[in-house]
């Protein structure tokens, strides 16, 4: 572990325990790199990067919420396949970047407690009441494992790929140099504009309606 990954432990308590080697990860996109990574929880997560990002130049960054149903089952009713996919293709297109795929499904309640969000949706919640009727915050995600994937990977500084201010505001709470945020919008459709409405009024994403 590094210097800095000591400092989190010191000041959360939430942290990684093991890592593999790295492995060829082929893809439509281009030959990324994978390592895979275990928490104190003992979920298990992800770094895909390509080219070498341990140098002093910002390296492209996404981190990127687990969603099964966005993104192996390609529902319209979120933007995460499309933004996943998104992020993949700009990072080949730079042949530079590193894609952080955080197993915190349903914004950190769980797919099962997502599904019943979904339901609650489908009653004419929002996905933010949902969740709250459910008892559980609007988002639930955790940052930590994420700056301690970056300082595991020795990059130095990032350009974040994201929508959400809040990931930023984290990544800067553990030292994690985030020289500029690059907006990631995707996959608006009529099956999730309301979905995004929601996460722009009520969460503060940074989003353009109509945006396609």
């Amino acid at each position: 572990m590094t210097e800095n990954n000591e400092s989190i432990r010191e000041q959360t308590g939430y942290h990684i325990t093991d890592a593999t080697e790295s492995a060829n990860l082929p893809t439509p996109f281009g030959v990324f790199n994978i390592i895979a990574f275990k928490d104190e929880q003992n979920k298990e997560h992800a770094a895909v990067y390509m080219g070498d990002i341990t140098t002093d130049e910002p390296v492209l960054a996404r981190i990127h919420s687990e969603c099964l149903t966005g993104d192996t089952m390609f529902s319209l009713k979120c933007d995460c396949g499309f933004q996943l996919e998104a992020a993949m293709k700009q990072i080949a297109k730079e042949k530079r970047g590193v894609l952080l795929y955080v197993r915190q499904e349903g914004r950190g309640i769980g797919l099962f407690n997502k599904i019943k969000a979904y339901h609650l949706q489908d009653k004419g919640l929002d996905t933010v009441d949902a969740n709250l009727h459910l008892g559980f915050p609007a988002d639930a995600r955790h940052y930590e494992i994420c700056a301690e994937m970056f300082n595991y990977l020795k990059v130095k500084s990032i350009k974040l790929m994201t929508n959400n201010p809040l990931k930023v505001a984290e990544m800067k709470k553990y030292n994690i140099n985030v020289v500029e945020r690059v907006a990631i919008e995707v996959g608006r459709n009529k099956y999730n504009e309301n979905y995004l409405d929601t996460k722009e009024d009520r969460m503060g994403h940074l989003l353009t309606h109509g945006n396609n």
